[in-house]
C-alpha cells in the first residue's frame, strides 16, 4: 500500500512515518513496477506499535534495540515505569513546595527564605544536581541555536560586503603548501554565506540521519556539527582573506584550532551533563 493509505490506515502524519523509516523502524519493500514504496500490512500494524510506544516516553533507541532484538519489550517498560515513577516523585515534591510557598501569601522573591522550605539545603541540591548541569552547559545548546547560525551566517555576508573592494580580480578558493593552486572570481567570497543557509537547511537533516542510532546527544551533537560547519565556512573566507594580505600561510592551522577548541567544548559539556562519564556512544 501506499503512504498515503498508511496515513489513513494509522492517523499519523506522512512525516512521522518518514521519520520511522529513516530511523530504521520500519523497512518497506519497494515496489519493483515503479521502485515506490510498498507498506504491508505488518509495516502498518508496527507503525501503531511505535507510536504507541512513543506515547510513553519511549525513545526511539529503545523502540529500535526491541525491534533488533536486543532488549526486550519487559525490560524496556521496567526501566520506563522506574523513570516515571522518579519523575512523578520529583514533581509531587516541587508541587509540595509551591504550596508551602503560596501558603504565605506575602511572599514575594526578595523575602523569600529557602531554608524555611527546605531543612537540609545540601542534599537537596545533590537531589537537583541534574538541573544545574543543564545550566552549566546552556552555552553548549546556545551555540547549536538558530541565532548563532543567524549571526555566523551575517557575519560571513558581511566580511564579504567589507573586504570585496579590496580584493583582487581573483581570490584563492584552495590551497597546498602555503600556495594558491585554485582561483575564482572574487565574486566567489559571497558564496560563504550560501554555504552557511545550506548547511542549516540540507546539511542538518542528512547530519541528523547518518549519526548512529544508538548516539544519546544525537540532536545535541546535530546542531553543534551544523553551526561547526558554519564556522569552518566563515574560518575558510577569513583565511582567504589573510592570505591574499599575506598575513596567513597555512588554512590548515586554522581548521585545527577551530575544530580542537569546539570538540574540546563538546566534550566538556557532555561531561558536564553526564558524571558518569558515559560514552557518547553506546554499547
Amino acid at each position: 500500500m501506499t503512504i498515503k493509505e498508511v496515513e489513513e490506515q494509522t492517523g499519523l502524519s506522512r512525516s512521522t512515518i518518514r521519520f520511522y523509516e529513516k530511523e530504521k523502524l520500519i523497512e518497506p519493500l519497494r515496489n519493483d513496477k515503479n521502485g515506490y514504496r510498498d507498506y504491508s500490512e505488518t509495516d502498518v500494524e508496527k507503525i501503531k506499535k511505535i507510536a504507541y510506544l512513543r506515547t510513553l516516553d519511549i525513545s526511539v533507541e529503545d523502540i529500535y534495540h526491541m525491534i533488533s532484538g536486543k532488549v526486550s519489550l519487559i525490560e524496556v517498560l521496567e526501566r520506563q515505569t522506574v523513570t516515571i515513577q522518579e519523575q512523578i516523585q520529583r514533581l509531587n515534591n516541587a508541587k509540595a513546595i509551591c504550596e508551602k510557598i503560596l501558603a504565605d501569601k506575602d511572599c514575594c522573591f526578595d523575602e523569600l527564605q529557602i531554608e524555611k522550605y527546605i531543612a537540609d539545603l545540601p542534599a537537596y541540591w545533590n537531589d537537583n544536581k541534574s538541573v544545574f548541569k543543564l545550566d552549566s552547559v546552556s552555552f553548549l545548546y546556545m551555540w547549536g541555536s538558530r541565532i548563532i547560525w543567524i549571526i555566523i551566517t551575517l557575519l560571513c555576508f558581511i566580511t564579504g560586503m567589507l573586504s570585496y573592494d579590496k580584493l583582487p580580480p581573483e581570490i584563492p578558493v584552495q590551497w597546498s603548501n602555503g600556495t594558491a593552486i585554485s582561483f575564482a572570481d572574487k565574486n566567489y567570497i559571497f558564496v560563504y554565506p550560501f554555504i552557511c543557509i545550506m548547511i542549516r537547511t540540507v546539511g542538518k537533516p542528512v547530519l541528523y540521519i547518518k549519526l548512529l542510532m544508538n548516539c544519546p546527544y544525537r540532536e545535541l551533537v546535530t546542531e553543534y556539527l551544523s553551526n561547526y560547519l558554519c564556522f569552518i565556512a566563515l574560518s575558510v573566507e577569513l583565511f582567504s582573506i589573510l592570505f591574499i594580505h599575506g598575513l596567513l600561510k597555512s588554512v590548515v592551522t586554522v581548521l585545527f584550532i577551530d575544530t580542537a577548541v569546539l570538540i574540546g567544548i563538546l566534550m566538556i559539556g557532555i561531561t558536564k551533563m553526564n558524571p558518569a562519564h558515559r560514552p557518547m556512544f553506546q554499547k
